[in-house]
Parts: structure tokens; sequence; C-alpha cells
């Protein structure tokens, strides 16, 4: 893997770092970072202000899943902080399919509830601090910025009957550059920032939830929820340690892959046979994610099975070096709307950070006269009984959003990444881990390095009689790469130069203690430094 830096330069700081797919959140992180806040109060702040300015990926009412390092004493931990199916949502009450949208498509909101859960453990700034960014955002607006005005497009053009703008009082006429103002959010924001975790999950925004959908939600569905906090999922990948998200996440297929990939020496082969066998990997590793992933508190997912050299050697021993896999595949058309960002503070703290509503505006539902725009994450339910991730009330769909880190042997920070992109985020984050671990790219070399991505859809090119998906790479891979996947039998399909559809940020922990962060250019977002 070759790449060399077309767009942007390494952003290098020693005190703090913060990468954000939207440059006001990065510009509320940094700011909390000058204060003396810690990397959590600085990430709290960038999740609250996301919120305000990128509705349609993440929401209060939608989820969160972190990893966090802390250097003092070289630990990690995840949060994960999605939400329950509510009382209601039995199989029975969805006879053929779960409902897209309204709030019958919706879980509990998880996001509010790992903000507190991190701030009690990590916080140095009172909570009022860190949401002011946000509140002063939605109150006084801001301007419109080109991803603000596709992301609304596209849901109208999908969606012209919609309610949730006008519910959230955002006129559907905002141009560029117009201030988008969101005083229910405000409200709903100060009342947090005042009143704590309880004014969502027990205080007048809960008694809103409740009142608007009929009781779908009730006090119960919203009291019992909880961030969980774990020790993440850890692999060793070469000379490092790998850090992911457990189940419900699809954390683990990331680290299976590599599991898998580890037993290639990619060095020493071509540019299409790397992209080949990780593709390859990937296969493999979704047909385990689809076999046995589901909320771990209402089944059994045996990860260290799966996670087991064993297994990988099995895993590997499947894979043909020269002919793809052509056999048809399971695969979900998961949600795609959904934004990542990292922060690491002077101490060398760090938080890799994922959240999302699920699909673009989520539910499209936003409760009434508080300006929070529902997930619809009960959506990642499957109504086959024989499934483990089968609805069930109290239950925790399986998740595609998921989050990494990356230790040396001594436990000291080495790399921080993640990007959006539902299915495809384990992808992606594997190429990331590879190109900066195998391949040695910094991190802005990372982010813009051409990519691939394996959808289960059909190609309208594809002349491929045994499809089981299509293999999209980016326009600037040599044609040669293109010929030898489709001779190996991959379904080829070429997107524009950046076409791929997730946006990356990478951090980078030199010996020294010195951060190097790196931005993908697809997005509008960028890392800064102090």
């Amino acid at each position: 893997m070759s790449a060399e830096v077309i767009n942007r330069g390494n952003v290098v700081a020693r005190n703090g770092v913060v990468a954000a797919s939207q440059p006001l959140a990065v510009s509320a992180g940094l700011e909390i970072l000058r204060r003396g806040g810690s990397a959590a109060d600085a990430a709290i702040a960038v999740s609250a202000v996301l919120c305000v300015v990128e509705p349609g990926a993440s929401h209060l009412g939608g989820d969160a899943f972190v990893i966090t390092h802390h250097a003092s004493d070289k630990s990690n931990l995840a949060f994960n902080g999605s939400g329950e199916a509510p009382h209601s949502a039995t199989a029975e009450r969805f006879p053929n399919v779960i409902d897209h949208h309204g709030f019958r498509s919706a879980t509990v909101p998880g996001l509010v509830s790992t903000w507190f859960a991190i701030h009690e453990q990590f916080g140095v700034l009172p909570m009022s601090d860190l949401l002011a960014p946000a509140i002063e955002y939605a109150q006084s607006g801001f301007p419109a910025n080109n991803g603000f005005l596709r992301r609304m497009k596209h849901h109208l053009k999908l969606y012209p009957d919609t309610k949730v703008f006008e519910t959230l009082g955002i006129p559907t006429t905002i141009e560029l550059g117009d201030l988008v103002t969101q005083p229910y959010l405000a409200n709903s924001l100060i009342q947090i920032s005042e009143r704590g975790r309880s004014a969502f999950y027990a205080g007048e925004i809960a008694e809103k939830l409740i009142n608007a959908t009929n009781g779908w939600f009730n006090h119960q569905d919203l009291l019992q929820h909880h961030t969980r906090v774990s020790a993440p999922l850890t692999v060793s990948y070469r000379d490092f340690y790998v850090h992911g998200q457990p189940p419900p996440s699809q954390g683990m297929i990331l680290l299976e892959e590599l599991k898998i990939v580890e037993g290639f020496n990619l060095t020493n082969l071509s540019e299409s046979e790397q992209i080949h066998l990780m593709v390859e990997a990937k296969k493999l590793a979704f047909e385990d994610r689809y076999r046995v992933l589901g909320d771990p508190e209402h089944l059994e997912v045996n990860v260290e099975e799966l996670l087991s050299d064993e297994h990988a050697a099995k895993r590997r021993a499947q894979i043909s070096v020269d002919k793809a896999n052509v056999q048809p595949s399971k695969e979900n058309q998961e949600g795609s709307d959904t934004t990542y960002f990292l922060v690491a503070d002077r101490d060398g703290n760090a938080l890799s950070w994922i959240q999302s509503v699920f699909h673009g505006f989520g539910a499209s539902w936003a409760i009434p006269e508080t300006g929070i725009i529902m997930n619809n994450r009960l959506t990642g339910f499957s109504l086959d009984q024989k499934s483990p991730n089968f609805i069930t009330p109290g239950k925790r769909p399986a998740h595609t959003l998921n989050a990494w880190t990356i230790t040396r042997k001594d436990g000291s920070l080495s790399h921080v990444g993640g990007t959006p992109g539902a299915n495809v985020q384990v992808q992606t984050n594997l190429q990331l881990i590879v190109n900066a671990i195998d391949f040695g790219l910094n991190p802005q070399q990372n982010a813009e390095a051409p990519r691939w991505q394996h959808l289960n859809k059909p190609s309208e090119t594809s002349l491929n009689e045994n499809f089981d998906g299509v293999l999209q790479i980016e326009g600037r891979y040599p044609q040669e790469i293109q010929a030898d996947l489709e001779r190996k039998g991959h379904s080829v399909q070429r997107l524009s130069d950046y076409g791929h559809g997730s946006a990356v940020q990478i951090l980078h922990v030199l010996e020294n203690g010195t951060y190097m962060a790196g931005s993908d250019p697809r997005s509008e977002g960028h890392a800064a430094g102090i």
C-alpha cells in the first residue's frame, strides 16, 4: 500500500487534539481543552455540538459507543450507550416488517446516559460548561453548511411528507449560510445541563416522550436504561494490541478480520492481492456476525471462541488466494448516518467516540417541543425467531457502531481512529489499521488513501452469475488492480476518486508523546490541536 498526501497536512500538537466531521464541533472541543478540561470533557462538548449542527447523523435521541484510554495507568474502557427495545416492541406488533420511521422504530436513547457515565468517571469541568457551546448554537443559531443542506434535501427527496423539520422548528427553505436556530433543543439542553441525567430519563423530556407515543415508551423503559461500562475486546495484531467494542456492537467483526489477515504477509503482496484477502476476510467475519451476534444479556455470544487463534486459522484456510468466494451471503443493508470523532488531552488521555441515529434523521420523528430526534435503531432487529437478534422488549439490537484504539505492548497509546458507515465501518477500520501498522502510513496519508467497500447488493454492471455482492473501489486505484480483482471473480464497481462513503478521523501518538492527527477530505470536518 502506498499513499501520498494530496489535500491536507498532518496536524502535529502536544497539548491536545480534536478531529471531527464538523468544524464548529472541533472548535468547541478545543475551547474546553484550553480551559483545562479533560479529554472526556472536550468529547462531551463535541458530541453535544454535533447533535445541533449535524442532526441528520446523530442526536440526543440516538446512541453512542466509546473506547477510552487513560495514560496514568494505561487502562482502557468500553462504554456501550445503546438503548433497549421498549416494553411495547414485541414481534407480534410488527406482523410483516418493523416500522422504518415514527416512534415505533426507536429504541430507548443512550447518548445522554453515556455523557453522564463518562463525565462521572473522567470529567473535570461542570456539565453546564460542557453543554454551553451546543446551547449557544441551538439558541443563537449556526450557519447552514453544505453537509447540513445536503442531508436535509436528501431526506426531503426520499420522504417529502416528513414532519420532522416542522417539529424541530427548522424551515425547509434554509439556504447556505442562513442561521439555523433550534429553541426547543436549546431548552432541552439547558434542562439537562441544570438537572442532570434525570432531566432526560425522568423529567419533562421523558414525560413528553411517553405522552407523545401514547405509552409506547413508559417510565420503566427510560428509568431502567443505563450505559454499560466494561473492558474492551482486545486482540494482538503484529506488535500491537487493538481494542474494540464488545457485543452487541459488531466491533468483534473488525477484530476477527484482523486475526484472519494477520496470517498473511501483506507487505509482500501486490495491492490487488491485499484487497482480495481483506475482502475475503470480511465475508467470513460477516458470516459469523449474522450467525452469533445479539445482546449478550439475552443470549451467549462466544466472543472468546470467535477471536481465538484456532478459529482465525480455520477461517483463513477457507480463503483462496486466487479466487473470490462467490457464495451468496446474508448481509443486512444497515443505516449509514453516523458521526465519528476523537479527542486527546495534554495528559495523554484519549477517547474514540461514535454516535448515531441509524438512518438519516433516524425515525424522522422528533419528540414534540423538545427538538430531539429519535433513532430508528429498532429496525436493526430481526423478526426471525431463529435469529440471535430476534426482537424482544428490553433487548438491545445488534449494532453497527464501533470505535477502536491501539496500544503498544507496553500499554502506551499508539493510534485512535474510526469512521461512520454502517456495515462499511468494520471494512474501513480494517483498512485504516492495516495501513497504519503494516504499511506505516501517517494519519493524513491514511485518511486520504484510496479505499474499497464490499456491499451485499448487485452492481448494475455485474455479469457474475454467482453474485455475492459488489466490490466498490475508488477511481484512484489503477485499472490493472480492477482487472486483477475481476480475474479473481470479484464483481467490481468503480467509484469516483473520493467516492467512498465514510469519513475517517485518525490519530497517531508518537513515542515521544506528540500527537499527529489526520482528517478525511471526504467530509467538511478537520483535525486541530493546541
